[in-house]
């Protein structure tokens, strides 16, 4: 019940849902770009500038982690229904460059109703730049118009 509920949600709302993500206001600080969200998906692009590097002159993992999260924020919220994050791992496997495009796609792996998990990667049009495992925690509350 509460997976075909979820869909419904996301398709009934998901104008509302995607607007609500591409606001948020670190992603839209840092100049993250939402380019794709499904139910339980998301896929976000960056492009470092010159104050998103490190002493070494690559991509901070701050900046990187960030557009992890980012996705894995939109992923685990795209049903509409308040999910926040309870724990993550990240993995740095590749160093990021300024100006080129990052790109972090977020996988659900399986949810509840009160927990979800995901699979995120970061890559740049080369190699894979990280990779995070990472869980929410469900809500009862809801950040769209909703009745059950």
């Amino acid at each position: 019940m509460t997976i075909q509920l979820d869909q419904d949600i996301h398709e009934l709302h998901y104008d509302k849902i995607k607007q609500v993500l591409v606001d948020e206001p670190y992603a839209s600080f840092l100049g993250m770009k939402l380019t794709k969200l499904g139910p339980g998906t998301a896929e976000a692009e960056l492009i470092p500038s010159d104050h998103m590097l490190n002493a070494h002159g690559t991509v901070h993992g701050a900046i990187i982690f960030s557009l992890a999260d980012y996705v894995f924020a939109a992923a685990s919220n795209s049903y509409g229904k308040i999910a926040v994050g309870v724990s993550n791992n990240i993995n740095f496997i590749s160093a990021g460059k300024r100006g080129e495009t990052l790109t972090a796609r977020a996988n659900e792996i399986k949810k509840n109703h009160k927990l979800a998990w995901y699979k995120i990667e970061v890559v740049n049009d080369k190699e894979l730049i990280a990779t995070m495992e990472a869980m929410v925690f469900r809500k009862n509350q809801y950040f769209v118009d909703h009745v059950e």
